[in-house]
């Protein structure tokens, strides 16, 4: 097992992304703690993981819940050795439709937020631990109306980089995944039915070359991996999981005879 007697917290565990890699990582043998504002989704998460996990409800805009999870974290575990920055919002930012609160809002959870919970999880973390940051192809497409969302993801990217060279003295290792579309619930506020989800996703994988969206299982695998020792030499990286929609968008079907 590749995490055996590692301790890991997930923010945005509850759900989506994050329970999948909970989900892993706990198979691999790691304790992990999770996080997430809606305390029924915790509930059945925690039901699911079992005694090896632990679910904190906390808002990664809240310095003090976040602190005070990982606090939780410590006491329970001992120590952390891996941080999964999972937790994130998404929402259109149309230029002459958004108020300065909506765009705010996005950069405090996505960006600020992630900031906040390294901050408060690096004088726990072990040395040679993990931290692993979630990006977007957002921050590459320049898709309209996403001003917010798509900043916010480059803010990501160039933050990783920073993270990476302030603790590499004491052999912590910064690194980042970026999915493309991905199964998971943040497109329900677009698609709020199977039927309406069947429609967009159709739409979108014309413009993937590999043909589909990602499952959240394979974006926890990328995390598993830069999480684990097998990247012990790695850091400042980034790997794309988008079918690829931003390395190849020339195999698209869209663009096949």
């Amino acid at each position: 097992m590749r995490l055996a007697t590692k301790t890991a917290f997930i923010t945005g565990g509850n759900s989506g992304i994050g329970l999948a890699t909970a989900r892993l990582f706990i198979a691999e043998g790691a304790n992990v703690a999770i996080t997430g504002r809606n305390q029924a989704t915790l509930d059945a998460a925690a039901a699911e993981l079992g005694p090896k996990a632990l679910a904190l409800r906390a808002d990664i805009t809240d310095e003090a819940a976040t602190q005070a999870a990982i606090a939780a974290t410590v006491e329970r575990f001992g120590g952390l050795d891996i941080v999964f920055a999972n937790a994130g919002i998404s929402g259109a930012t149309p230029v002459g439709q958004t108020a300065a609160a909506t765009f705010d809002g996005i950069l405090r959870t996505n960006l600020t937020g992630v900031f906040l919970t390294v901050q408060a999880a690096a004088p726990h973390l072990r040395a040679g631990g993990s931290i692993v940051l979630v990006g977007s192809v957002h921050a590459e497409l320049g898709a309209p109306g996403m001003a917010a969302y798509a900043a916010s993801k480059a803010g990501i990217r160039a933050m990783t980089r920073v993270l990476a060279s302030e603790l590499s003295p004491r052999g912590i290792r910064v690194n980042g995944v970026t999915p493309g579309a991905t199964r998971t619930p943040i497109w329900d506020n677009r698609a709020p039915t199977p039927e309406a989800f069947a429609v967009l996703e159709a739409r979108m994988v014309r413009a993937v070359p590999l043909g589909r969206i990602s499952e959240a299982e394979e974006i926890a695998q990328a995390v598993l991996f830069l999480a684990s020792d097998d990247a012990a030499n790695i850091t400042a990286a980034e790997i794309v999981v988008d079918g690829g929609l931003t390395g190849a968008p020339g195999g698209a079907p869209i663009y096949r005879a």
